[in-house]
């Protein structure tokens, strides 16, 4: 009998020494994993008809993203908002209905961005502390309203070009660009995009990179807290 449980004994002491190795190294694999540091990317227009499959797309790759989301389109589809919320993802604001903010008077840019923070913090997307002025248009007036509302101007340093058709190998190209902090302009509805999503989550996990997010303080892609 006692013979019998020896081999038995050493295979289980065998299997907890190798789960205790795994278990050990682990968490510093995973850290390095983002050794190159962060980047942000940030998916403008949404939410829309597009948006679940873009939020399935970025789980299943194993990341997360910064929603620039119109107000408009967060009153009409709430839900939606609560999705990207649930999967992880930060919301913040892109404008009521996406103008030309700077050919507005100071009263319709508060208009624009006032909505926009209502409109995503009753869906359930919190209040957005980070704000995309649409086309990348802005200047003093559009910043020191933005400001009165606690939020940080976003712009980006890589256009993907996916608004102008840009093809999915283009868009991977542009992400490939990206470095530590700087931070990549896309938008939720192309299907290229969507497409793109995969091949952006391998490229960036090849150079030691991992998607974050960005800071109100700073404007720039770091580790989410």
């Amino acid at each position: 009998m006692t013979a019998k449980r020896v081999p038995i004994v050493v295979a289980a002491a065998a299997a907890l020494v190798v789960t205790a190795t795994t278990a050990s190294t682990a968490t510093p694999a995973r850290a390095a994993a983002c050794g190159a540091g962060y980047v942000g990317l940030t998916f403008d227009d949404g939410p829309s008809g597009t948006t679940t499959r873009l939020l399935g797309a970025l789980r299943q790759n194993g990341l997360r993203a910064t929603m620039f989301n119109q107000g408009r389109n967060a009153a009409a589809d709430p839900a939606l908002v609560r999705a990207q919320v649930s999967a992880g993802m930060w919301v913040a604001n892109h404008s009521y209905t996406h103008p030309h903010l700077t050919r507005l008077s100071q009263a319709q840019i508060d208009s624009e961005i006032s909505r926009t923070q209502q409109a995503i913090a009753s869906a359930g997307g919190g209040t957005p502390k980070l704000f995309r002025p649409p086309y990348g248009e802005t200047n003093a007036t559009v910043k020191s309203v933005a400001s009165r509302y606690g939020l940080t101007e976003i712009i980006w340093n890589v256009d993907s070009q996916d608004w102008n058709g840009a093809s999915t190998d283009a868009i991977v190209q542009s992400a490939a660009r990206l470095t530590n902090g700087q931070i990549i302009l896309m938008h939720d509805w192309p299907a290229n995009t969507l497409a793109a999503i995969p091949r952006i989550a391998q490229g960036l996990a090849s150079r030691g990179l991992c998607a974050g997010a960005i800071s109100p303080q700073t404007g720039r892609a770091v580790a989410p807290s």
